[in-house]
């Protein structure tokens, strides 16, 4: 069973055993302190408007894990209000994972990295999804929107962070005045695609063998 943590306590009894064996737990105690935060800050808005991926950790109700890479233009993670942030869900493999999780179990963990910076953000809290969110109008091509009430918001410490450069965005981010490519790998899944899928691949076939 998983450790459980007190109410307002940052760290479970593992964690602080852990503390403890190393003599950390003053330090740890600081950190949530000075630097542990459950609302967003001018700073964290900042921060997050420049990021074009993350990583989000989620389980299910029985705590079984999955961590995926979600990535988008600038922006696309957005701070609505200072105990919200919002994401898309793009079209992807249909196992849905993620959000499959996030109906089951909610609380999720999100990795924001700044690779030239040598940056980086954590943000626990819950996640919802509704399919009738009226934000999804504004994200062109998203199949969903992830709601995130954060418990804590925390920069970590970005000493391992190996610096890395943007060569160049994903074709496959949708983006206004351009079709957005289909994923090249489900045309060995044609027979098992969603209908919807298929005809439209099947029309687009037809326009290209037209003469």
């Amino acid at each position: 069973m998983a450790e459980q943590r007190e109410h307002g306590e940052a760290y479970h009894d593992k964690e602080r055993a852990l503390q403890d064996h190393f003599d950390s737990r003053r330090l740890a105690d600081r950190l949530a302190e000075v630097i542990f935060h459950e609302r967003f800050t001018d700073r964290d808005r900042d921060f997050l408007a420049t990021k074009n991926m993350f990583f989000l950790a989620t389980s299910d109700a029985d705590g079984n894990l999955d961590c995926s890479y979600k990535g988008g233009e600038p922006g696309f993670v957005r701070v609505i209000d200072d105990e919200t942030l919002v994401f898309p869900l793009y079209d992807g493999n249909g196992m849905f994972n993620s959000s499959g999780n996030i109906m089951a179990h909610g609380k999720v963990g999100m990795l924001f990295m700044d690779w030239q910076g040598g940056g980086l953000m954590r943000i626990n809290g819950t996640a919802t999804i509704d399919f009738d969110d009226p934000l999804i109008a504004e994200y062109r091509e998203a199949i969903l929107v992830v709601r995130v009430k954060p418990e804590q918001i925390y920069p970590n410490c970005p000493r391992y962070i190996h610096r890395m450069e943007l060569v160049e965005l994903s074709k496959n981010v949708p983006q206004e005045g351009r079709e957005t490519p289909d994923a090249e790998w489900k045309a060995h899944f044609e027979d098992v695609l969603p209908e919807e899928q298929r005809r439209r691949r099947e029309a687009d076939r037809q326009v290209g063998a037209r003469p």
